[in-house]
């Protein structure tokens, strides 16, 4: 790998720490950039899990200091969220990223519509959608179906557990994306840990890019906590329509 590809991976894990602090959909940019330096896909995935687990572990200390977090939702779903991306992270050779890239560009489409025809939703909390059905809910939602997710293919698992907290639980879009931080580092580390005992990652690569990542990351989540909730709407929005966009040149371009 010569020293100018180099130099674009940790300019790209930089974005992406950005990118993931603020609403999620960093692998947009780091994955194709590892693809494009021939890092192997396989390799490339566990890499770029090895460089977020760092950074968004970074913006989810930077949100905690200054947001309350919602215990009873981030340290249950967390846990399992380890667990199920590790079993997705296990069941992704045996899936076909084929069949699951039409289905995610759908979902992808619907959460851009939804929030684009309700501009009020993330703006302010809604403390009554807070119940214990619901609860578990996002704890199961979270925990173990996006968990599992990103473990098998991963884009836009930040973005969704944003969605999904505002949309379950009522939270705010900055609240939410503070607690997506703490589920997401799971995530991250559930499937790392799967891929680095099979032998995937790329080490000195991925700490490399893991100090880019934790910068971008610091910017974004202040970015987000001084801006507030209006930028972070705009930005997911940006995100997701970009990940549609990508996702559909990979399957049909």
């Amino acid at each position: 790998m010569s020293l100018e590809q180099v130099l674009l991976l940790l300019v790209a894990a930089a974005g992406a720490g950005w990118v993931d602090a603020v609403v999620g959909g960093g692998g947009l940019l780091q994955l194709p950039a590892l693809m494009v330096a021939g890092v192997p896909p396989v390799q490339a995935l566990a890499t770029n899990k090895l460089s977020s687990v760092f950074g968004t572990a970074s913006a989810a200390v930077t949100y905690a200091r200054t947001i309350k977090v919602d215990r009873q939702v981030t340290i249950p779903g967390a846990a399992l969220a380890v667990a199920s991306a590790g079993l997705g992270a296990s069941a992704a050779a045996a899936i076909s990223v084929e069949v699951l890239r039409p289905a995610v560009m759908a979902v992808l489409l619907a959460v851009a519509v939804f929030v684009a025809l309700r501009p009020a939703l993330g703006s302010a909390p809604r403390p009554h959608l807070r119940t214990r059905g619901r609860t578990v809910a996002a704890v199961a939602v979270g925990g173990v179906v996006l968990a599992f997710y990103d473990g098998i293919m991963g884009p836009g698992t930040g973005t969704f557990l944003i969605i999904a907290f505002t949309t379950i639980l009522g939270w705010d879009f900055v609240s939410a994306s503070a607690s997506a931080k703490i589920l997401n580092t799971g995530t991250n580390l559930g499937a790392l840990l799967v891929f680095g005992w099979q032998g995937h990652v790329l080490w000195w690569l991925g700490l490399g890019m893991a100090a880019c990542n934790i910068a971008g990351a610091q910017v974004g989540a202040r970015m987000a906590l001084r801006r507030g909730t209006a930028f972070v709407r705009i930005v997911l929005l940006c995100v997701v329509v970009a990940m549609v966009i990508r996702l559909g040149w990979q399957q049909f371009g």
